[in-house]
Order: structure tokens, then sequence, then C-alpha cells
């Protein structure tokens, strides 16, 4: 007896439907409260980060992606413009526990750098924590180096904060 085996449907979308960036929120607070016990701290930061980019992102700069499984979102993450000129950040990347090993995270990275390279970023930066394992094994498939990192104490634990960097002239020559 042969068993019929369901091919997910998987899209990576740009997050500009009604309820997209509500869903960043919520999610990255549900799941990280659930995965690493982090406080509303860290769902707060979430939200100023999405505000600011529905307040006043800028288009042909800066960009956020939902990536859907099935027709349901399991993923996204932010491209935004940095501290300073050519420079952007990777922000809240997620990926939803049941729609890990699809790839949605490689997708959603290269979605964001391939996207950094068209606006013309030179080089592009992310921060994040040593703990996020499956994340900086991400970040590092694209060439990412660590360039900082420090203890903190955020979200209601000790942690260490880290500081990732890719210059994006260097891979284009190489690859």
């Amino acid at each position: 007896m042969s068993k019929s085996v369901h091919q997910r449907q998987v899209v990576v979308r740009r997050a500009d439907r009604p309820g997209d960036l509500g869903w960043v929120v919520m999610a990255h607070g549900e799941l990280y409260d659930r995965q690493f016990g982090w406080n509303t701290d860290f769902e707060a930061l979430v939200a100023r980060i999405v505000a600011d980019y529905a307040a006043r992102h800028s288009p042909a700069a800066e960009a956020g992606w939902i990536a859907e499984t099935d027709g349901e979102r399991a993923g996204c993450v932010f491209l935004v413009a940095g501290d300073r000129p050519q420079v952007a950040r990777v922000r809240v990347l997620l990926v939803a526990p049941a729609a890990r090993g699809l790839g949605l995270g490689t997708r959603l990275v290269e979605r964001s750098l391939t996207f950094a390279r068209e606006a013309g970023y030179r080089r592009v930066t992310l921060w994040t924590t040593d703990d996020l394992v499956s994340a900086r094994r991400i970040y590092e498939h694209f060439g990412f180096a660590l360039v900082d990192e420090e203890p903190c104490h955020s979200f209601g634990h000790d942690l260490v904060g880290q500081t990732w960097a890719l210059d994006l002239h260097d891979r284009a020559a190489e690859g």
C-alpha cells in the first residue's frame, strides 16, 4: 500500500498584507517565550522594529518578507537601513517550529541579501545572541563573520550579544 506524501507549498513574499506586521510581533513574542523563556522586553523590541519599519521605511531601500507554508505564515525577515550609509541590517529572522527543516530561514536571508545588493548596500550587519545556533549557521552559510560579542542582560536572561557582518562586494567577487 502506497502512502501519499504531502509536498508542502512554500512561498516567500513581501510582508505587505494586513496582519503580516502584527504576526511578526506576535510570533516572536510567543516563540521566544516558549523556546527560551524570554520576557516581554523582547516582544517590545520586535514591536519597535516593526513599528519603525511600518512608519517610515523606504520601499527602495528596505523590505520585509513573509515565508508561508501551505498558505500559513511560517517565517519572516526584514532588511532595513543601518546607522551608516551603504550599510543595511537584517532584522527579526524567524522560522516557526512546524516549518523548520524546509530551508525557509536560508530562503529568507537569501532574499534579503539579494535585495540588499540590488538596493546598493555594500555591507549587511545583524545582532543576535550566541544561543540562537540555527540562525547563526544560516548567517555563516552566507559568509557573515562575527565582529563583536559581549555579555548582556536582556529579555530576562544573561546572554552573549553578537554582531555579525557581511561585506557584499567580497561575496559578489567570489560568486
